[in-house]
């Protein structure tokens, strides 16, 4: 038993409701048909009792009324008469037995004859008095009815009994066959009721999503308690726009009525909008209505949208205590974004008037309706205020209106003692005018412009100082005009924080302007201020220092430098990095190029002596630490000689120069690129020759010019290309155009690009001879030539010292060296003098002593000559001079003599 009742409980504890709805259902179901069943069992027993009863007694009455009865019961012979009618009536009947008897119970008749004259076992006292008796009992064949009933003499008298007997299963036995049909019927109702129970299980399981009894009580009491304890109105609608739910707080802010479930939300006394809102069912969020005073923040969705039934539900808040502190937090705020956009927006560069700028753009309209930033003017070149010195710029100005009547940009401004700007300056402290109409002295600046002021609609103003690092570097002012509130105490520390996070950014931009000066300086005075007087090229250049590098300037250089025989080197170089270092390198480069100009080295030699030079640099600068940065430079170096119009070329990591032929055509020279300075090593560089024609134009430049972050170093060579595209323009215009084609207004690096146009020696300003190695005769017949020359010049005044360096070298040449022997004479600027020979032994210049024969040949010819050298020419080497053609030639002759 307690098993069994164990197993009923797990049933029934099925996890969800929808499960036990079903078992009890079912359980239910079986009940019914069950207890239907033993009902019409029960039934049918009880109806085949009845029914033997009533078949007994209607057997006994009607044999004990047939005719003939009475009289057989008084003849001589009952049992013979009545046995045959008995048992006829018995099987006629279907009754077990029919007994007629006597009065005192001796049987006439049995369905046994042997029976019969044997006492009846029955009760027969009520019959013997003229009743009517009838009883169950249970004999050898089952539970049996049997019944006795009187036989009266036609005068009354109860001459015998007769007794009728039936087994009660043989009156069930019809309804027995009908049981088979009566199970099916239940089984059937059975299985139709199990099949209902499940659909609806089903149908519950949907609708309770599988939850079981525990999660449905848990769902219901936080639904209850949430619904009720919330502090936001809850409005449950129905598909046709009644009111469905609504919650304690709901009620309370609508005021609605107790009854108010059930009707639609037009007749609930709503506000009209919100009324419509909650009838209508459309989608609403935060939607303000007014309600009893109330200012109420409505929310609506529908309820239909993910599967439920048609209606909406609505929330409703109320804000109107949290109003005033809704706008206070909105200023907070507004104030906080205003101060993170200014740490974004303010100080994106390292120029001052632009983070001044930057201030202000931040500052309109949010905090204020103009304002103005006015800084030391020494702070402007990147110095710090000179103390006793008042004077302040206007930097940055910005407002609402462009017609404001303040001190416009650019102007310079002493700030009376009595202004806010002026204290403010001068103390470190915000000063605030919350009431600019009361004229608290601020006036006294210009009472004009004050008048002015007052009628463009200013009414306060804040005058913050701009310092940093313990520098007071200027003052901020702002303006506050029209229906805008007045500035407060509480705008001072906004105002403040907001100067302040801008006074960094300036004195960064400050110091930046103050070093990059430094640098521009440096690198300016370590560049070419004027171009030297030279004939072989017409030379222009530009020069473009960084703006928009965080290191500044760079090391870009060029340079030109006359050479002996009228040629002239043009150089072009870049030292890696930017600032003060790259600076001072690049003039370390540049002195040292003029050197070894001096000594007039082929290009090649010349970038191979750079190259040495460069990496003991970067030696130097390592101080002994692992793995030192590559200083690294690059330079082009090319020689040009306007008499033969040959041009000598060679780089060193450098970009491909560009030439300009005479007829426009452009050409990017294919000169062999040796590594960059201070990486070359052992590794050797190569030069590359060509003759260019009068007229055409060479293009030095660094890689500033052509490369930038917008676009690749191909595209800035082929701009540079169409650029240069067009024939017979001056190289200034050339340079103009390439400036403006190719370079940023804002450069991140270096620009140095170098425009030489060539020009050739007239036929009539050279004179060249050639002289016998073996023939000191020689001799005379050249100083002849020469001074025959010099007079068809007009130099006459140079003829005599002319023929002194000429008889010098001449005779130097024949003693101490080899042939070929030439000597040329060049009108240019100077008269250069030139004696070549086959040998490579220079002369030294000495001074000889009082006994000594020699010695003062070459000593005369440097007292002689404005300049004289040696440089050496695959053949051997070349004695020249250069002489002044202003009268000097006297004045050096004279001073030799004097000597």
């Amino acid at each position: 038993m307690a098993g069994i009742l164990g197993r009923l409980r797990s049933v029934l504890s099925a996890r969800t409701v929808a499960q036990q709805v079903f078992v009890l259902q079912a359980a239910i179901v079986v009940l019914l048909v069950v207890a239907t069943v033993v009902a019409v069992v029960l039934q049918v027993q009880t109806d085949s009792t009845r029914e033997a009863r009533n078949r007994s007694l209607a057997v006994a009455e009607t044999f004990a009324h047939s005719p003939g009865i009475a009289q057989a019961m008084t003849g001589p012979d009952p049992a013979k008469e009545l046995q045959p009618r008995a048992e006829a009536a018995r099987k006629a009947s279907g009754v077990d037995f029919i007994v007629a008897m006597s009065t005192e119970g001796v049987r006439y008749t049995h369905p046994d004859p042997g029976q019969i004259g044997e006492h009846y076992q029955g009760t027969i006292g009520p019959a013997a008095r003229g009743g009517t008796v009838q009883e169950t009992y249970t004999g050898s064949l089952g539970p049996s009815v049997r019944a006795a009933v009187p036989v009266r003499a036609p005068d009354g008298r109860i001459v015998g009994l007769v007794a009728a007997g039936v087994r009660v299963s043989e009156v069930s036995g019809v309804v027995q066959h009908q049981l088979p049909l009566l199970f099916g019927s239940a089984a059937a109702v059975l299985a139709l009721g199990t099949a209902g129970t499940f659909l609806i299980s089903r149908r519950l399981r949907q609708q309770t999503h599988g939850l079981a009894p525990v999660e449905m009580t848990r769902i219901y009491e936080h639904h209850d308690a949430v619904l009720h304890a919330v502090r936001e109105g809850v409005l449950i609608m129905d598909g046709q726009g009644r009111l469905a739910l609504a919650n304690d707080e709901a009620r309370r802010l609508l005021g609605l009525p107790a009854d108010a479930e059930g009707r639609k939300a037009l007749d609930l006394g709503i506000a009209g909008d919100m009324a419509r809102l909650f009838a209508s069912g459309r989608f609403a969020t935060d939607e303000i209505h007014l309600a009893r005073g109330r200012l109420l923040a409505v929310s609506q969705r529908p309820t239909e949208r993910d599967g439920g039934a048609q209606g909406s539900v609505a929330t409703l808040r109320d804000t109107t205590e949290l109003r005033a502190l809704t706008g206070r937090a909105d200023q907070a705020q507004e104030r906080l974004r205003l101060l993170y956009d200014a740490g974004l927006e303010v100080g994106t560069g390292l120029d001052v008037a632009r983070t001044a700028g930057e201030l202000v753009e931040v500052a309109v309209p949010r905090f204020a309706d103009y304002a103005t930033v006015d800084l030391a003017v020494p702070v402007l070149r990147g110095g710090e205020p000179q103390e006793g010195n008042g004077d302040m710029q206007r930097v940055a100005l910005g407002g609402v209106s462009d017609d404001c009547p303040l001190y416009g940009l650019g102007e310079v401004i002493r700030f009376d003692p009595a202004t806010p700007q002026a204290s403010g300056f001068g103390e470190g402290q915000t000063v605030l005018d919350e009431d600019l109409p009361g004229m608290s002295g601020w006036q006294l600046q210009d009472p004009e412009r004050a008048r002015r002021i007052l009628a463009s609609g200013m009414h306060s103003m804040l005058a913050t100082p701009v310092h940093a690092r313990g520098v007071i570097m200027g003052v901020v002012t702002f303006w506050r005009a029209g229906s805008r509130a007045p500035f407060e105490a509480e705008d001072v520390s906004l105002a403040e924080e907001l100067v302040a996070r801008a006074g960094v950014s300036i004195d960064n931009a400050r110091r930046y302007t103050r070093e990059h000066n430094m640098a521009v300086t440096l690198q300016r005075s370590l560049l070419p201020r004027a171009m030297p007087d030279q004939s072989a090229l017409d030379v222009a250049y530009g020069y473009l220092p960084a703006q928009a590098s965080p290191g500044g300037v760079g090391g870009d250089w060029f340079d030109v430098i006359p050479l002996p025989g009228a040629r002239v080197a043009l150089v072009v170089g870049d030292v890696v990095g930017h600032g003060l270092y790259a600076a001072a390198t690049m003039g370390r480069l540049r002195t040292a190029v003029h050197n070894f100009s001096a000594l007039d080295v082929p290009p090649d030699e010349l970038l191979w002596h750079l190259d040495q030079l460069v990496t003991r640099i970067d030696e130097d600068e390592s101080d002994g630490s692992e793995g030192p940065p590559v200083t690294g430079a690059t330079c082009l170096y090319a020689v040009y000689d306007p008499g033969t119009g040959l041009c000598t070329l060679a780089r060193a990591g450098h970009l491909e120069p560009a030439v300009v032929h005479p007829d426009g055509t452009v050409e990017f020279l294919d000169v062999p690129g040796g590594p960059p300075l201070g990486l070359g090593g052992r590794l050797p560089v190569e030069t590359a020759q060509l003759i260019l024609a009068e007229g055409s134009s060479l293009v030095f430049y660094t890689d500033g010019l052509v490369e930038d972050h917008e676009r690749d170093i191909d595209e800035g060579l082929e701009l540079l290309r169409q650029t240069l595209d067009q024939p017979h323009r001056t190289p200034e215009a050339v340079v103009k155009a390439v400036l403006e084609a190719l370079v940023p207004e804002r450069p991140r690096d270096d620009v140095a690009l170098v425009v030489a146009r060539t020009r050739m020696l007239a036929a009539d300003h050279t004179a060249v001879w050639d002289v016998p190695a073996d023939d000191p005769s020689a001799v005379g017949r050249i100083r002849a030539a020469a001074s025959r020359t010099l007079e068809n010049w007009g130099l006459t005044d140079v003829a005599f010292t002319t023929e002194l360096i000429l008889s010098e070298l001449v005779t130097n040449a024949i003693r101490h060296a080899g042939g070929p022997i030439r000597v040329r004479l060049i009108r240019d600027r100077a008269l250069i003098c030139e004696v070549s020979d086959g040998s490579s032994t220079a002369p030294h210049l000495r001074r000889a002593a009082t006994e000594d024969e020699g010695g003062r040949g070459l000593f005369l010819v440097a007292q002689f000559a404005d300049r004289w050298g040696t440089r050496y020419t695959a053949q051997g080497k070349v004695i020249w001079t250069e002489q002044p053609l202003t009268g000097v030639g006297e004045a050096a002759l004279a001073a030799a003599f004097e000597l």
